[in-house]
């Protein structure tokens, strides 16, 4: 049986293919370059409105995005379990479990709706300013009803990623960025409706891009092969499966990102100009990151395939090879980013804006923590890729978690803020503002990203076995 990325040498020996893991990896890259251009398009629109819209967006965009990455297990799953079930040649089950993803995460509506109506009460404890608080509402609100057209995309772009045809996910995702820019320019200008109508066309980019995804998941040629049009139905054992690999997957992203969540709250609460500029680093830094959680998602994809064919040595060979690949890609962009931040930067902040010579300023300090430990970002994309395709997932999410918590947000409050400015009385304050909170990013994305290399390298994955629970 042919196992993936794998070629024999002229001495008979299997090698891993470069090549093979380029041609898989290049479209994911293009598709997670893509939402970083997604991003960098809704940073420009709400840039055009001004600094403390910015600002908004900062002190939001992180909350929203734990809320859909915790709510997102099930689709996080169907990755793992198409891939295991291709490379075990079972394309019905393969399927079921897209099916399975997709049901599942348009079932978190119900809860996103919920969200939608306590965000006010869950932005009050940060004590924002009034005007920034009004205008990370206006985006909360209608991004909330929106998130489960996204989450139900996201897990059928698993299936395309996890047989193999990674052009179909880049399709999807070039379909909803083109989309966005008009549904952007419309909501929050020709309806006049400012922040929200930026949430308001991200919401219409994805329906597009949702409606595309089912066209193809039900087209003849994935029928045929894969039986999509038989296996849609909801199937109860297939969802728990999925949610007991994908949950952990959530709160392990989840715990990730509400650390950097509370963290840009505490930069916002120090000011407009440091809140703006770290929105605009975390977007210069998304230009390193999406494409490299598109090369770890091709480990996800071979490492899972290799272990449905039933060879688990290779699994950690090629998993390790694109641990490797992930960790050099990220590097490289460090400092490519470091290179291009000086003109990058003014682009994204309106020249007529008071506050804006002061954002790009500490924009550009703030850079150089956030390229330090790009290479260590990768190490983590690439292990907790690699182990997500084995299906091991709860250590991983228990030590992220950890870290965030116990590590990652209370060294932010006691580098960011300044004595009696702080939420929690007692801790030390150094007071360095956005620069210590990116100091602190730093120091927590070096220790998950050797954790994760850690848990990859002791093997204990190679324990799992995911066809029991099938049976």
């Amino acid at each position: 049986m042919s196992l993936p990325a794998q070629r024999i040498d002229r001495h008979g020996r299997p090698q891993v293919d470069l090549h093979a893991i380029a041609r898989f990896a290049a479209p994911l890259m293009a598709t997670n370059a893509i939402q970083a251009l997604l991003n960098l398009t809704d940073t420009w629109f709400i840039g055009r409105l001004s600094t403390d819209a910015l600002a908004a967006m900062s002190a939001i965009y992180w909350v929203m995005s734990c809320a859909i990455l915790i709510l997102g297990g099930a689709g996080f799953a169907v990755q793992t379990f198409v891939a295991q079930a291709h490379g075990s040649r079972r394309g019905a089950r393969a399927s079921q479990a897209a099916w399975a993803g997709m049901w599942t995460s348009l079932a978190t509506w119900p809860i996103f709706a919920l969200l939608a109506w306590a965000g006010p009460a869950l932005i009050a404890p940060f004590h924002l300013a009034p005007r920034i608080e009004a205008l990370a509402l206006e985006y909360w609100v209608p991004r909330m009803w929106g998130a489960p057209l996204g989450l139900a995309t996201w897990a059928l772009t698993g299936f395309f990623t996890g047989i193999g045809a990674t052009r179909t996910t880049f399709v999807v995702a070039g379909a909803t960025v083109l989309a966005n820019i008009p549904a952007n320019q419309f909501f929050m200008f020709g309806l006049d409706l400012g922040m929200a109508g930026a949430a308001w066309g991200t919401n219409a980019a994805q329906a597009v891009g949702f409606v595309l995804a089912v066209a193809i998941v039900l087209s003849p040629r994935l029928a045929r092969v894969y039986r999509t049009h038989l296996t849609w139905r909801p199937d109860r054992a297939q969802v728990v499966r999925q949610l007991r690999i994908g949950l952990p997957i959530g709160v392990m992203y989840g715990a990730d990102v509400l650390g950097v969540a509370l963290f840009q709250l505490m930069i916002v609460q120090t000011g407009s100009s440091a809140a703006a500029a770290t929105q605009l680093v975390i977007m210069m830094t998304s230009l390193a990151y999406l494409p490299a959680i598109g090369i770890a998602s091709a480990g996800t994809t071979f490492v899972g395939q290799a272990i449905g064919a039933g060879d688990r040595d290779w699994a950690r060979r090629i998993g390790n090879t694109v641990i490797l690949v992930c960790v050099a890609f990220m590097g490289t962009m460090a400092l490519a980013i470091l290179a291009g931040g000086r003109w990058l930067l003014p682009l994204f902040v309106p020249p007529i804006d008071a506050s804006a010579r002061e954002a790009i300023a500490v924009a550009l300090l703030v850079l150089w923590p956030a390229a330090a430990y790009q290479a260590f970002d990768g190490l983590y994309f690439g292990s907790a890729s690699a182990l997500r395709g084995a299906g091991d997932t709860r250590v991983p999410a228990i030590t992220a978690l950890l870290l965030s918590w116990f590590l990652f947000v209370p060294l932010s409050h006691t580098l960011v803020f300044r004595p009696g400015q702080g939420w929690v009385d007692g801790l030390p304050q150094a007071g360095l503002g956005a620069l210590g909170g990116w100091l602190a990013l730093m120091t927590y994305a070096m220790l998950l990203g050797l954790s994760m290399a850690v848990r990859w390298r002791t093997g204990r994955w190679r324990t799992i076995n995911l066809g029991r629970e099938r049976r």
